[in-house]
């Protein structure tokens, strides 16, 4: 579509701010998901992208930022698996660690 066939009193599109804040949070929840604060970010960008994809809808197309959306959904999910495969190392490790410490001590005596 050309600016020509545009009506006039139709609004310029405008970059979605929640779309670029569901971003932020994705890529920060990415960066701090191995020291288990991803978890957060990534909770707070997951619900703040269901508002701003409503919201995408509801303008017809003079909001942008849909790329954006999605890209920051993938990446808080990124951050909750990197978060959730952080616990898991540190379950096991920890399990590791208390297995090595109960071991039984026989008296020299018995074989």
């Amino acid at each position: 579509m050309t600016s020509s066939t545009r009506h006039p009193l139709d609004p310029d599109p405008v970059r979605a701010s929640k779309a670029s804040a569901v971003f932020g949070l994705g890529l920060l929840s990415v960066v701090t998901g191995p020291f288990l604060g991803g978890a957060i970010p990534a909770t707070l960008a997951l619900l703040m992208a269901r508002e701003s994809h409503r919201e995408l809808v509801a303008a017809e197309g003079f909001l942008l930022g849909a790329r954006r959306l999605r890209n920051g959904v993938r990446l808080a999910w990124t951050g909750i698996v990197l978060s959730i495969a952080t616990l898991v190392v540190l379950a096991i490790v920890g399990l590791l660690a208390y297995a090595r410490g109960r071991g039984t001590d026989f008296d020299p005596l018995v074989n």
